[in-house]
């Protein structure tokens, strides 16, 4: 189904592109002429046709999914620097306070993802396409801010907090932050 949502999206954008930029300047030199060539009604089928194609993936896609009782799966990164969203480590005593350290990203998905996201919205459900963006974005912002971390020799990083924003269209911004320790042993 995700590949048959694809292809729908690809043909959708490649029609909506050559219907607009291609088509609208043909028919406005042309506009004496009522025959429509054919490739330009090839580009209306592929724009209507995506449109259809990626509203009935989703749709069954829709009807066979099961609500997920645990919700998404949280990667752990890689490394010894440990992270917590406290203020201590419990158990340990904080040497030394390093710093602020963040990692900072902005992401975004292509035209085709956001039109099965808005197929989405209209039928309800989860809008994957933004769930696995965010993730993506807070794996890369998190990655930056434990390699940052690293660099000052931390052992830790406390208090650690993550803010998004909107940038523009589909594309987000996430910021993850706090404050590099060095902890006793």
């Amino acid at each position: 189904m995700k590949t048959l949502r694809h292809i729908g999206s690809l043909a959708f954008v490649l029609g909506l592109f050559t219907v607009v930029f291609a088509g609208i300047p043909w028919h406005v030199m042309a506009v004496d002429d009522p025959a429509v060539p054919l490739w330009l009604q090839i580009a209306v089928f592929c724009l209507l046709g995506g449109i259809l194609m990626v509203l009935v993936t989703v749709a069954l896609e829709q009807r066979g999914a099961k609500p997920s009782v645990d919700g998404p799966a949280v990667a752990e990164p890689e490394g010894a620097v440990l992270l917590l969203n406290s203020d201590a480590v419990p158990g340990r005593q904080t040497r030394e306070i390093l710093g602020l350290v963040q990692g900072h990203t902005v992401y975004a998905i292509w035209l085709g993802k956001d039109l099965s996201a808005l197929i989405r919205l209209i039928l309800g459900g989860e809008l994957t396409e933004y769930t696995q963006m965010l993730g993506n974005a807070r794996t890369a912002a998190t990655n930056r801010m434990i390699a940052q971390a690293a660099e000052m020799g931390a052992d830790a990083i406390i208090n650690v907090r993550y803010m998004t924003t909107s940038v523009v269209g589909s594309a987000a911004e996430l910021l993850a932050y706090g404050t590099a320790v060095k902890l006793s042993v």
